[in-house]
Protein backbone atom coordinates (compact mmCIF):
# COMPACT_ATOMS: atom_id res chain seq x y z
CA UNK A 1 0.00 0.00 0.00
CA UNK A 2 2.81 2.28 0.85
CA UNK A 3 4.08 1.47 -2.50
CA UNK A 4 1.20 2.06 -4.35
CA UNK A 5 0.23 5.54 -2.74
CA UNK A 6 4.22 6.76 -3.54
CA UNK A 7 3.25 6.16 -7.36
CA UNK A 8 0.35 8.71 -7.91
CA UNK A 9 2.18 11.02 -5.13
CA UNK A 10 4.92 11.58 -7.99
CA UNK A 11 3.00 11.33 -11.07
CA UNK A 12 1.19 14.56 -9.63
CA UNK A 13 4.46 16.15 -9.08
CA UNK A 14 5.93 15.15 -12.03
CA UNK A 15 2.79 16.21 -13.92
CA UNK A 16 2.42 19.91 -12.36
CA UNK A 17 4.98 21.57 -13.74
CA UNK A 18 4.09 20.74 -17.91
CA UNK A 19 0.54 21.73 -17.19
CA UNK A 20 0.98 24.69 -15.29
CA UNK A 21 3.63 25.56 -18.27
CA UNK A 22 0.58 24.53 -20.87
CA UNK A 23 -2.01 27.03 -19.40
CA UNK A 24 0.35 30.06 -20.00
CA UNK A 25 1.52 28.89 -23.40
CA UNK A 26 -2.52 29.05 -23.80
CA UNK A 27 -2.54 32.56 -22.16
CA UNK A 28 -0.23 33.84 -24.41
CA UNK A 29 -1.34 32.17 -27.69
CA UNK A 30 -5.03 33.70 -27.01
CA UNK A 31 -3.27 36.76 -26.10
CA UNK A 32 -1.28 36.81 -29.72
CA UNK A 33 -4.44 36.13 -31.48
CA UNK A 34 -6.31 38.87 -29.95
CA UNK A 35 -3.18 41.23 -30.42
CA UNK A 36 -3.19 40.07 -34.29
CA UNK A 37 -6.95 40.26 -34.61
CA UNK A 38 -7.22 44.00 -33.50
CA UNK A 39 -3.82 44.99 -35.38
CA UNK A 40 -5.53 46.10 -38.51
CA UNK A 41 -7.90 48.71 -36.10
CA UNK A 42 -4.44 49.65 -34.33
CA UNK A 43 -2.84 50.51 -37.99
CA UNK A 44 -6.03 52.18 -39.38
CA UNK A 45 -6.14 54.15 -36.26
CA UNK A 46 -2.54 55.20 -36.29
CA UNK A 47 -2.69 55.96 -40.21
CA UNK A 48 -5.91 57.74 -39.80
CA UNK A 49 -5.71 59.67 -36.34
CA UNK A 50 -2.49 59.40 -34.70
CA UNK A 51 -0.36 60.16 -37.97
CA UNK A 52 -2.45 62.99 -38.68
CA UNK A 53 -2.64 64.75 -35.13
CA UNK A 54 1.07 64.94 -35.33
CA UNK A 55 1.19 65.99 -38.94
CA UNK A 56 -0.91 69.12 -37.92
CA UNK A 57 0.89 70.00 -34.98
CA UNK A 58 4.21 69.73 -37.33
CA UNK A 59 1.90 72.00 -39.73
CA UNK A 60 1.04 75.01 -37.00
CA UNK A 61 4.80 75.77 -35.79
CA UNK A 62 5.54 76.12 -39.84
CA UNK A 63 5.38 79.77 -41.40
CA UNK A 64 2.66 80.55 -44.48
CA UNK A 65 5.07 79.18 -47.18
CA UNK A 66 5.98 76.42 -44.58
CA UNK A 67 9.83 76.88 -45.33
CA UNK A 68 10.69 78.06 -41.55
CA UNK A 69 9.86 77.26 -38.10
CA UNK A 70 8.18 79.53 -36.15
CA UNK A 71 7.44 77.39 -32.87
CA UNK A 72 4.11 78.82 -30.96
CA UNK A 73 4.01 82.05 -33.28
CA UNK A 74 1.22 80.63 -35.35
CA UNK A 75 -0.96 80.60 -31.48
CA UNK A 76 0.11 83.63 -30.53
CA UNK A 77 -1.13 85.47 -33.67
CA UNK A 78 -4.36 83.83 -33.41
CA UNK A 79 -5.15 84.85 -29.73
CA UNK A 80 -4.18 88.25 -30.63
CA UNK A 81 -6.97 88.69 -33.21
CA UNK A 82 -10.63 89.64 -32.39
CA UNK A 83 -12.20 87.98 -34.42
CA UNK A 84 -10.27 84.42 -33.14
CA UNK A 85 -11.63 85.85 -29.75
CA UNK A 86 -15.08 85.46 -31.29
CA UNK A 87 -14.61 82.45 -32.39
CA UNK A 88 -13.32 80.76 -29.19
CA UNK A 89 -16.82 81.99 -27.67
CA UNK A 90 -18.63 81.16 -30.30
CA UNK A 91 -17.31 77.60 -29.93
CA UNK A 92 -17.92 76.92 -26.34
CA UNK A 93 -21.01 78.74 -26.82
CA UNK A 94 -22.21 76.66 -29.53
CA UNK A 95 -21.47 73.22 -28.03
CA UNK A 96 -22.16 73.75 -24.31
CA UNK A 97 -25.18 75.21 -24.85
CA UNK A 98 -26.00 72.57 -27.40
CA UNK A 99 -24.70 69.59 -25.62
CA UNK A 100 -27.00 71.13 -22.18
CA UNK A 101 -30.33 71.40 -24.45
CA UNK A 102 -29.58 67.92 -26.16
CA UNK A 103 -29.12 66.24 -22.66
CA UNK A 104 -32.24 67.75 -21.34
CA UNK A 105 -34.52 66.75 -24.58
CA UNK A 106 -32.99 63.30 -24.61
CA UNK A 107 -33.88 62.57 -20.85
CA UNK A 108 -37.12 63.96 -21.65
CA UNK A 109 -37.93 61.65 -24.78
CA UNK A 110 -36.40 58.68 -23.07
CA UNK A 111 -38.69 58.76 -20.56
CA UNK A 112 -41.59 59.43 -22.46
CA UNK A 113 -40.67 56.36 -24.62
CA UNK A 114 -39.89 54.49 -21.62
CA UNK A 115 -43.23 54.87 -20.25
CA UNK A 116 -45.15 53.69 -23.27
CA UNK A 117 -46.74 50.54 -23.48
CA UNK A 118 -44.92 48.40 -25.55
CA UNK A 119 -45.79 47.19 -29.50
CA UNK A 120 -46.72 48.71 -32.71
CA UNK A 121 -46.96 52.17 -31.34
CA UNK A 122 -43.86 52.09 -29.41
CA UNK A 123 -41.64 51.40 -32.69
CA UNK A 124 -43.19 53.73 -34.28
CA UNK A 125 -42.40 56.34 -32.54
CA UNK A 126 -38.92 55.24 -31.95
CA UNK A 127 -38.25 55.25 -35.57
CA UNK A 128 -39.89 58.89 -36.21
CA UNK A 129 -38.03 60.35 -33.32
CA UNK A 130 -34.69 58.64 -35.01
CA UNK A 131 -35.29 60.26 -38.43
CA UNK A 132 -33.32 63.90 -38.10
CA UNK A 133 -30.47 61.17 -36.64
CA UNK A 134 -30.50 59.03 -39.71
CA UNK A 135 -30.80 62.05 -42.40
CA UNK A 136 -27.59 63.42 -43.46
CA UNK A 137 -26.72 66.40 -41.66
CA UNK A 138 -25.62 68.38 -44.49
CA UNK A 139 -28.71 67.48 -46.34
CA UNK A 140 -31.04 68.31 -43.35
CA UNK A 141 -28.98 71.66 -42.76
CA UNK A 142 -30.05 72.85 -46.79
CA UNK A 143 -33.72 71.93 -45.40
CA UNK A 144 -33.06 74.55 -42.41
CA UNK A 145 -31.15 76.64 -44.51
CA UNK A 146 -34.01 77.32 -46.88
CA UNK A 147 -36.51 77.68 -43.93
CA UNK A 148 -34.11 80.66 -42.17
CA UNK A 149 -34.21 82.09 -45.95
CA UNK A 150 -35.06 85.84 -45.63
CA UNK A 151 -37.15 85.77 -49.00
CA UNK A 152 -38.70 82.43 -49.09
CA UNK A 153 -38.50 81.27 -45.00
CA UNK A 154 -40.87 79.18 -43.60
CA UNK A 155 -41.38 81.02 -40.49
CA UNK A 156 -41.50 84.31 -41.76
CA UNK A 157 -44.42 82.88 -44.13
CA UNK A 158 -45.92 81.34 -40.37
CA UNK A 159 -45.06 84.85 -39.00
CA UNK A 160 -46.83 87.03 -41.83
CA UNK A 161 -50.31 84.94 -41.33
CA UNK A 162 -50.20 86.26 -38.15
CA UNK A 163 -49.56 89.59 -39.24
CA UNK A 164 -45.95 89.96 -38.05
CA UNK A 165 -43.22 91.45 -39.94
CA UNK A 166 -39.73 88.71 -40.78
CA UNK A 167 -37.43 88.02 -38.92
CA UNK A 168 -33.51 88.04 -40.59
CA UNK A 169 -32.56 84.35 -39.02
CA UNK A 170 -29.07 84.20 -40.45
CA UNK A 171 -29.02 88.10 -41.00
CA UNK A 172 -28.24 88.84 -37.23
CA UNK A 173 -25.24 87.79 -35.01
CA UNK A 174 -27.04 86.54 -31.95
CA UNK A 175 -30.04 84.97 -33.88
CA UNK A 176 -27.87 83.34 -36.14
CA UNK A 177 -26.23 82.14 -33.46
CA UNK A 178 -29.38 80.50 -31.97
CA UNK A 179 -30.39 79.53 -34.84
CA UNK A 180 -27.25 77.02 -35.43
CA UNK A 181 -27.84 75.62 -31.89
CA UNK A 182 -31.31 74.75 -32.51
CA UNK A 183 -30.16 72.90 -35.79
CA UNK A 184 -27.43 71.08 -33.94
CA UNK A 185 -30.19 70.15 -30.85
CA UNK A 186 -32.35 68.87 -33.77
CA UNK A 187 -29.80 66.84 -35.21
CA UNK A 188 -28.37 65.40 -31.91
CA UNK A 189 -31.38 65.08 -29.70
CA UNK A 190 -32.51 61.63 -31.09
CA UNK A 191 -28.82 60.17 -29.89
CA UNK A 192 -28.87 61.36 -26.42
CA UNK A 193 -32.61 59.79 -26.22
CA UNK A 194 -31.58 56.15 -28.12
CA UNK A 195 -28.65 56.19 -25.42
CA UNK A 196 -30.72 57.33 -22.07
CA UNK A 197 -33.81 55.31 -23.31
CA UNK A 198 -31.06 51.70 -23.16
CA UNK A 199 -29.73 52.68 -19.62
CA UNK A 200 -33.26 53.22 -18.32
CA UNK A 201 -33.92 49.50 -19.93
CA UNK A 202 -31.42 48.46 -17.58
CA UNK A 203 -32.87 49.79 -14.56
CA UNK A 204 -33.80 47.07 -11.98
CA UNK A 205 -37.50 47.25 -11.54
CA UNK A 206 -36.83 46.17 -8.02
CA UNK A 207 -35.35 49.44 -7.00
CA UNK A 208 -38.65 51.45 -7.73
CA UNK A 209 -40.84 48.88 -6.16
CA UNK A 210 -38.56 48.94 -3.16
CA UNK A 211 -39.07 53.09 -3.43
CA UNK A 212 -42.58 52.91 -3.78
CA UNK A 213 -42.48 50.56 -0.82
CA UNK A 214 -40.86 53.77 1.21
CA UNK A 215 -43.16 56.52 -0.24
CA UNK A 216 -41.23 57.77 -2.61
CA UNK A 217 -43.32 59.66 -5.29
CA UNK A 218 -41.92 60.12 -9.08
CA UNK A 219 -39.68 63.05 -8.84
CA UNK A 220 -37.97 61.14 -5.97
CA UNK A 221 -37.93 57.92 -7.78
CA UNK A 222 -35.72 60.56 -10.42
CA UNK A 223 -33.92 61.81 -8.20
CA UNK A 224 -32.41 59.28 -5.92
CA UNK A 225 -32.90 55.79 -8.28
CA UNK A 226 -32.87 56.80 -11.79
CA UNK A 227 -30.41 59.54 -11.87
CA UNK A 228 -27.97 57.75 -9.79
CA UNK A 229 -28.16 54.29 -12.13
CA UNK A 230 -27.78 56.55 -15.35
CA UNK A 231 -24.45 58.81 -13.91
CA UNK A 232 -22.14 57.05 -15.94
CA UNK A 233 -23.63 56.64 -18.99
CA UNK A 234 -24.68 60.04 -18.77
CA UNK A 235 -21.46 61.41 -18.31
CA UNK A 236 -20.00 59.29 -21.24
CA UNK A 237 -22.92 60.29 -23.85
CA UNK A 238 -22.47 64.07 -22.87
CA UNK A 239 -18.64 63.78 -23.59
CA UNK A 240 -19.16 62.02 -26.57
CA UNK A 241 -21.35 65.05 -27.79
CA UNK A 242 -19.27 67.68 -26.60
CA UNK A 243 -16.44 66.03 -28.82
CA UNK A 244 -18.74 65.89 -31.78
CA UNK A 245 -19.98 69.18 -31.41
CA UNK A 246 -17.18 71.43 -31.05
CA UNK A 247 -15.82 69.71 -34.56
CA UNK A 248 -19.10 70.69 -36.02
CA UNK A 249 -18.42 71.87 -39.40
CA UNK A 250 -21.55 70.93 -41.72
CA UNK A 251 -24.10 73.31 -40.09
CA UNK A 252 -22.16 76.27 -39.56
CA UNK A 253 -20.96 76.35 -43.22
CA UNK A 254 -24.08 75.91 -44.55
CA UNK A 255 -26.22 77.98 -42.70
CA UNK A 256 -24.00 81.06 -42.49
CA UNK A 257 -20.51 80.31 -43.60
CA UNK A 258 -19.31 82.07 -40.57
CA UNK A 259 -21.17 84.89 -40.56
CA UNK A 260 -22.59 87.77 -39.80
CA UNK A 261 -19.37 89.66 -39.36
CA UNK A 262 -17.94 86.31 -38.09
CA UNK A 263 -20.10 86.15 -35.36
CA UNK A 264 -20.98 82.39 -35.94
CA UNK A 265 -17.85 80.93 -36.93
CA UNK A 266 -16.80 77.65 -34.94
CA UNK A 267 -13.13 75.78 -35.17
CA UNK A 268 -13.46 73.89 -37.83
CA UNK A 269 -15.17 76.61 -40.07
CA UNK A 270 -12.32 79.24 -38.86
CA UNK A 271 -10.11 77.01 -39.66
CA UNK A 272 -11.37 76.36 -43.26
CA UNK A 273 -11.35 79.39 -44.31
CA UNK A 274 -8.27 80.79 -43.10
CA UNK A 275 -6.18 77.09 -43.73
CA UNK A 276 -8.19 76.26 -47.14
CA UNK A 277 -9.65 79.33 -48.42
CA UNK A 278 -7.31 81.93 -47.94
CA UNK A 279 -4.27 79.32 -48.22
CA UNK A 280 -2.41 79.50 -45.01
CA UNK A 281 -2.50 75.81 -43.52
CA UNK A 282 0.17 76.23 -40.70
CA UNK A 283 -2.57 79.01 -39.51
CA UNK A 284 -5.64 76.79 -40.25
CA UNK A 285 -3.50 74.10 -38.62
CA UNK A 286 -3.03 75.97 -35.48
CA UNK A 287 -6.85 77.45 -35.01
CA UNK A 288 -8.08 73.14 -35.44
CA UNK A 289 -5.16 72.40 -32.40
CA UNK A 290 -7.14 74.93 -30.08
CA UNK A 291 -10.16 72.36 -29.58
CA UNK A 292 -7.42 69.77 -28.07
CA UNK A 293 -6.63 70.92 -24.74
CA UNK A 294 -10.15 72.29 -24.32
CA UNK A 295 -11.43 68.84 -24.93
CA UNK A 296 -9.01 66.55 -23.01
CA UNK A 297 -9.63 69.00 -19.97
CA UNK A 298 -13.20 67.98 -20.33
CA UNK A 299 -11.99 64.52 -20.61
CA UNK A 300 -10.15 64.46 -17.78
CA UNK A 301 -12.51 65.58 -15.26
CA UNK A 302 -15.58 63.31 -17.06
CA UNK A 303 -13.50 60.17 -17.30
CA UNK A 304 -12.47 60.73 -13.46
CA UNK A 305 -15.85 60.82 -12.28
CA UNK A 306 -16.78 58.08 -13.99
CA UNK A 307 -14.06 55.61 -13.15
CA UNK A 308 -14.10 57.12 -9.52
CA UNK A 309 -17.52 55.53 -9.65
CA UNK A 310 -17.21 52.48 -11.15
CA UNK A 311 -14.55 51.80 -8.54
CA UNK A 312 -17.02 52.95 -5.59
CA UNK A 313 -19.44 50.14 -7.27
CA UNK A 314 -16.89 47.64 -7.35
CA UNK A 315 -16.92 47.85 -3.93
Amino acid sequence: MADGSSVPAGMIASNGPPRASTMKGVARRKSTVAFLLCLPLILLIAGFVVYPAFYALWLSMLNKKMTAFVGLGNFAFLLKRHTFQLVIFQSCLFAVTAVVAKAILGFILAHLMHNIPSGTNQKIWRGLLLVPWVIPLALSTLTWWWMFDPSYSAFNWILNQFGLANVPWLGVGWIARLCTIAVNVWFGTPFFMIMYLAALKSVPEQLYEAASIDGANALQKLFFVTLPMMRNIIAITVLFSLIVTFADFDIVRILTAGGPQDMTHVFATYAFQIGIQSGDIPLGAADSLFMFPILAFAAFFVLRGVTQRSKDIAA
